[in-house]
This record gives C-alpha cells, sequence and structure tokens, in this order.
C-alpha cells in the first residue's frame, strides 16, 4: 500500500471580531470546525478554499492571506495537510443549501471558541484562530499554481 497524506483547505474569516464557523456532524458527535474540506483534482488551493467555505457556510469570501500549512495525524491514522487561508465575507446566500453533515455556520466570538465547552473537530480549529489573532499571515503569492 502506498502512503499518501490528505490535501484540505481552511478559510478563517473574521468580521466585528467574530469567527465563522461550521457545526457539524463527525464520527456521530458534534463539532466545531472552520469551513473546509478537501482539495478536488485540478483545482487550485484557492478555488478549493472558496468554494468550501461557500459549499459549507453560504458565504462568498475574498482570500486575503495565507496562514500556513498545518499537519495533522487523526485519531483514524490518516495524515491531513492543511493549508489555511484568511478571507473576508463578501456576502452571503441564504438560499443556498448546505454539504451533507453540516448542521449550520454560525459566527462565534474568541470567548466561545476559547471555552471549555467548545468541541473542535482537531486540534487544528482553534491553532488557526490562535495564529490569526497572533497575526501571522503570508501574502498569497507564496503559493504558485500550474496546474
Amino acid at each position: 500500500m502506498i502512503w499518501t497524506a490528505h490535501s484540505t483547505v481552511a478559510t478563517v474569516v473574521e468580521q466585528n471580531g467574530k469567527f465563522l464557523m461550521v457545526e457539524e456532524i463527525d464520527n456521530n458527535r458534534t463539532v466545531f470546525n472552520q469551513p473546509a474540506g478537501h482539495l478536488d483534482e485540478d483545482e487550485t488551493l484557492f478555488t478549493a478554499a472558496i468554494r468550501e467555505t461557500l459549499e459549507e457556510t453560504a458565504w462568498h469570501v475574498t482570500l486575503t492571506a495565507f496562514l500556513g500549512n498545518y499537519v495533522y495525524k487523526a485519531p483514524n491514522g490518516i495524515t491531513y495537510v492543511r493549508h489555511c487561508f484568511i478571507a473576508t465575507p463578501d456576502s452571503h446566500d441564504a438560499s443556498l443549501p448546505l454539504d451533507d453533515g453540516i448542521i449550520a455556520a454560525h459566527w462565534l466570538s474568541t470567548d466561545s471558541i476559547f471555552s471549555d465547552s467548545f468541541v473542535p473537530r482537531s486540534p487544528l480549529v482553534v491553532k488557526a484562530i490562535k495564529d490569526y489573532l497572533d497575526g501571522k499571515r503570508m501574502p498569497l503569492d507564496v503559493i504558485q499554481h500550474y496546474i
């Protein structure tokens, strides 16, 4: 068997001190995540991040910066390489259905996200918010696409 990492994208979207988070079902439990998902074949990381955000939250966004790459070996044994972006919200389309497994999209405060009752999908969820608040940002042109 050939080992391969799973390439994913995630988007940190902040507005008025609140963060766009996805409430979803993962392994029969309710968890929170940034809008996130897998990179599709022949898709750029930018396109994937924008698409996943729209599919999971019904928010159109504009990418503004690259937050970083995060590598995580999940309890299921799969290693994920998460390409995390920062975006600004443009508009919401309430008529769009959300992806299967998504309960709702919420704007949450850092008090909620850093509370003991917050259940993140993985440790990367809170780490990305902390990195964002610490001012970590890279220009989008650090990523080059040749597709």
